[in-house]
């Protein structure tokens, strides 16, 4: 069990997520709440901010065209552009009272059919943009049940006048975050003002957002539960400023986000696990010599399995820029959570630990017993704070011993109400069978994921629904990937899934794996890159590769956040062995 209940905010006026932006508007006026960095217009960025005081002018007046059109429980789509208009938009319904949906333009490549189910799953009665996806957003609402659409920075002042304090609490819904999933059926959780307010707070206290001058920088897409928190709800909770670039600004030059990072003292930011190895593969010495990171607080890295040489290239790339290791957070967390959960230590690097993969695979996080037994290394998520984590036997529902690979159960005032529109007790409201006397045995949130806990802190090893089990034995994916991207050049990195399919006798290994774009035609060698795969996953996993497809870029499925989508990946391929 790891648990750290304290919860330095509780006397925090705050009961809506807006309150604090009421306050800070009265209080700090004239100080800069958000900055966008917009690198469309230059390439080297051009810096549109708002006061509090103006956002929250403009906030109020989107409220107010929105009481005016809708009726307390609707749910109002945020289809904007990464930017000012979207945090305005977004804040706009929640302080209207109404529930907002944070989405993305239609123009997102690959994912339009997602948007579409999503706003057949909320229905929602309004939908906001900007002026330059106006239109693209209307044709998409046209055939729905949204009724009204509007830009948002087309929308007069005066009607900030108009804004009425809605009759609402703490525990009324103030949006629904679909989760990125890899299925194709999307899964709204239902966040409460209070389940936001609480992760916020959580979230500021672990990442150093109390420290004096803390700022929040990001790329992440503000759709996504990570930067929807980190650079909305925690920097209003805690009354600092944000800066926003978007991430297609990021993966065209990576150097841009650090450049931020320098440019802001006190800078707390996050990224996934592939955006720390692609800021050190792509930033040159030249770009270095710009960068000076000796006071960023925190660089979280979450949302897919951190990998310790990511950590140990990242902190090797960026040392002469006076980065500090402790600087790199380990974090875990889910939208089902309203995204945070733990973290490493404050001023500590990362643990990392090395444990059997014989004994992972027999569902114990233990090192090896013979020296000569192969090696999983993982990267510790850390500590909870403000909320609990126990380990539990899926099938038992009981609490497991430290060292024991199991089910990660979450409980906490952050965890959300459910699924919309669908009846899962069994996910967001699960017992505990014999539970210790200092645990609760009721609502603890069911993750999925599957981890241990080792020397008091939480380590990852995976997703339930993408165990392969062969032969009795459990195989974790993101390994497997890993050692089919290292046995041969000519594989792109982060780009590659795993599954099992089920045959006549049994199951089955099956991987995809994308080319690299670095690579030529002509250095292809099909048959040498087969043969290197397989022998790599037979020796370093003890199983045989039953197909190996080999691909072009960006043929691989991908979730809206980036992470690689391995379920509807079996099923496009079980589509195509059955046309």
């Amino acid at each position: 069990m790891l648990t750290r209940a304290d919860d330095p905010f509780t006397d925090h006026a705050a009961r809506l997520l807006t309150d604090p932006l009421v306050a800070a508007a009265q209080e700090s006026g004239d100080e800069i709440a958000l900055t966008f960095v917009d690198f469309d217009t230059s390439r080297d960025g051009v810096a549109w901010s708002l006061s509090w005081f103006e956002l929250h002018q403009r906030v109020r007046t989107v409220a107010a065209w929105l009481q005016a059109r809708c009726e307390p429980g609707d749910r109002v789509a945020i289809m904007a552009p990464q930017g000012l208009e979207y945090v305005v938009g977004f804040l706009g319904a929640v302080h209207a009272g109404l529930i907002a949906v944070p989405l993305f333009t239609p123009d997102l490549p690959g994912h339009t059919d997602r948007l579409e189910r999503v706003l057949e799953s909320c229905s929602p009665s309004c939908a906001l943009t900007s002026k330059g996806s106006f239109d693209q957003v209307r044709e998409m609402i046209r055939g729905g049940s949204a009724r009204n659409c509007a830009a948002v920075e087309t929308l007069p002042a005066a009607l900030a006048d108009d804004y009425r304090r809605p009759d609402i609490g703490p525990d009324d819904l103030a949006y629904l975050q679909y989760t990125s999933g890899s299925t194709r059926v999307p899964a709204g959780v239902e966040l409460t003002h209070a389940n936001v307010l609480a992760n916020a707070r959580q979230a500021l206290e672990a990442y150093g957002g109390t420290e004096p001058d803390a700022v929040s920088v990001s790329w992440l897409p503000l759709f996504h539960d990570m930067g929807l928190v980190l650079s909305v709800a925690a920097p209003l909770v805690g009354s600092i400023p944000s800066v926003l670039m978007d991430p297609v600004a990021f993966l065209q030059r990576p150097g841009r986000w650090l450049r931020l990072l320098s440019n802001h003292p006190g800078a707390i930011s996050a990224a996934p696990n592939f955006a720390y190895d692609f800021c050190a593969a792509r930033i040159g010495e030249d770009e270095k010599a710009w960068l000076r990171l000796d006071d960023v607080i925190s660089l979280i890295n979450g949302s897919e399995p951190v990998r310790p040489a990511t950590l140990q290239r990242f902190n090797a790339a960026f040392a002469e820029c006076g980065l500090r290791p402790e600087t790199h957070r380990c974090s875990y967390g889910l939208a089902e959570a309203t995204v945070f959960v733990s973290v490493t230590e404050s001023g500590a690097e990362p643990k990392v630990a090395g444990f059997g993969r014989e004994q992972l695979a027999l569902g114990r996080a233990e090192p090896p017993r013979d020296p000569v037994d192969v090696v999983n290394e993982l990267v510790s998520c850390g500590r909870p704070v403000g909320q609990r984590i126990v380990v539990v036997d899926p099938a038992s529902r009981s609490v497991l011993p430290d060292g024991a690979v199991g089910e990660i159960w979450v409980r906490g005032p952050n965890t959300g109400q459910g699924y919309w529109g669908r009846d899962d007790q069994e996910t967001f409201h699960a017992e505990l069978v014999g539970a210790p006397a200092e645990l609760p045995a009721a609502d603890w949130l069911r993750t999925g994921d599957l981890g241990a806990i080792h020397d008091g802190e939480l380590f990852i090893t995976g997703r339930m629904k993408d165990v392969i089990i062969i032969d009795g034995r459990n195989h974790y994916p993101q390994d497997v990937e890993l050692t089919v991207e290292q046995a041969h050049p000519a594989l792109r990195k982060h780009h590659t899934a795993a599954f099992s399919i089920t045959g006549e006798d049994g199951e089955r290994l099956v991987i995809v794996a994308e080319f690299s774009r670095r690579v030529a035609e002509a250095d292809r060698d099909q048959q040498e890159i087969t043969r290197m795969v397989c022998a790599a996953v037979s020796a370093e996993h003890g199983v045989v590769v039953s197909d190996l497809m080999l691909v072009e870029p960006d043929v691989v499925p991908r979730t809206s956040s980036g992470k690689v989508a391995r379920r509807l990946c079996r099923e496009r391929y079980l589509e195509a062995a059955h046309a």
